[in-house]
């Protein structure tokens, strides 16, 4: 383990024990013992939740819903290739890391079951349902070290995928740059869906360069071109429709999604979702 992510990990598990001890991951209503609230049936409701004798007494057939499980099921899946390789280095893939190792340890504090889950193009590695911090260092680690340059996830092979694997409903973190489409309404369905959008400022702000060679972190393709206040125009209206598309899906999904930048504190973003 290197110098570098030992001192991450350290500073997430400090930040979490002090900053976000006794923040609630979730508010999900499912099966469970406690009461939640009462409220009418509606079409697609399961019958078997009717409470007969509220209903008698009202003419009209009500639901008593209850509160989840206190043990919840959190999983952190990142979708991880060259994308995140921006600029001079991997800060994308070095935030990533960060944001994930947080939510990480925050559901071993609330005694949650913790499910990491790494897309990358060659294989997918995976963290069993666990409470244990030692397998989210190790989950944390993968991250971190992964070889990302000149790689590309097929997201929509990805989602398929991942549908399959979580059997059960759960808090899903969905994390990544969200710098191409992609489909979560299959997952929404059956999960509770909080997307984390991790992006460096440039990619938003981007600077007039000239004369450059650009090369493609997913291909490795190369491009000699003139980067100047036109190139930035067109280049921004394509992001701006991109994220425009993006929000519009979350909204249609109900799917709570935050962006967090490079140089951003990660945990102040993340307590901001729960509050």
């Amino acid at each position: 383990m290197t110098t570098a992510l030992k001192a991450l990990q350290l500073k997430a598990r400090h930040q979490v024990y002090t900053l976000l001890s006794g923040q609630n991951l979730s508010k999900l209503h499912g099966e469970g013992y406690d009461f939640a609230e009462l409220r009418e049936y509606q079409v697609g409701d399961d019958i078997r939740k009717i409470n007969w004798t509220i209903t008698a007494k009202l003419g009209k057939p009500y639901i008593k819903e209850l509160h989840a499980n206190r043990e919840l099921s959190v999983a952190v899946v990142a979708f991880m290739d060259g994308s995140l390789y921006f600029g001079t280095g991997n800060n994308k893939q070095k935030k990533l890391t960060e944001v994930a190792t947080l939510l990480g340890y925050a559901a071993q504090l609330n005694d949650d079951l913790f499910t990491g889950i790494c897309y990358t193009q060659n294989k997918t590695e995976l963290t069993p349902p666990t409470k244990h911090l030692y397998h989210i260092d190790q989950f944390s680690q993968k991250l971190f070290e992964s070889s990302l340059l000149g790689t590309k996830v097929e997201l929509k092979d990805s989602m398929k995928d991942l549908f399959k694997r979580l059997y059960k409903p759960s808090l899903v973190f969905v994390i990544g740059d969200f710098l191409e489409a992609v489909d979560l309404s299959l997952l929404a369905q059956k999960h509770e869906l909080i997307a984390v959008i991790i992006r460096d400022k440039e990619e938003e702000l981007p600077r007039k360069l000239g004369e450059v060679v650009l090369n493609d972190p997913q291909t490795g393709a190369k491009l000699d071109t003139y980067f100047g206040k036109r190139s930035v125009q067109k280049y921004l209206a394509e992001l701006k429709k991109n994220d425009e598309k993006l929000v519009e899906h979350f909204s249609q999904h109900d799917i709570r999604y935050v962006k967090i930048f490079t140089d951003e504190e990660a945990v102040g973003k993340l307590i901001s979702l729960f509050v």
